[in-house]
C-alpha cells in the first residue's frame, strides 16, 4: 500500500450530505440510481450516479446521510452529469454499503 502525507489527504474534500431525491438510472450500463444530495448552504444540492442497487431501494435512500467526495471533476455518465462521488464499501456479497456517520451531523460538514 502506498502511503500519503496529511497534505495529500487534505486535498480530498469529503463531506456529509442528505439524500433528498433518488431515481432509477435506466440509461446506466450497470444497475444504478441517480441521487441528489443536499450538501448544506455552501455547496447546495449535488447529483451523483451510484451503483448501490444491491442493498438499497429508492425509499431507503431518502433522508439517509452519506459521505461524498466533493472535489472530483464532474463526470458524464450516459445523459447524466455526476458531480460528486457517494462513498461506500464492498459487502461480502459484492454490493456497495454506503459510508455514513454514526450520528446525524449538519449537511456540508467536512470529514476530519
Amino acid at each position: 500500500m502506498q502511503t500519503i502525507d496529511i497534505e495529500d489527504f487534505n486535498k480530498i474534500d469529503l463531506r456529509i450530505g442528505t439524500v433528498i431525491k433518488a431515481e432509477i438510472f435506466a440509461k446506466a450500463k450497470k444497475p444504478a440510481y441517480q441521487v441528489w444530495v443536499d450538501l448544506g448552504p455552501v455547496l447546495g444540492v449535488k447529483k451523483s450516479s451510484a451503483q448501490i442497487t444491491d442493498h438499497y431501494s429508492l425509499e431507503d435512500l431518502i433522508g439517509r446521510q452519506v459521505i461524498c467526495v466533493c472535489n472530483f471533476k464532474p463526470r458524464q455518465i450516459a445523459d447524466f452529469m455526476s458531480e460528486i462521488l457517494v462513498t461506500g464499501f464492498s459487502s461480502d456479497t459484492g454490493g456497495i454499503v454506503l459510508a455514513t456517520s454514526e450520528r446525524p451531523v449538519p449537511n456540508g460538514q467536512k470529514l476530519h
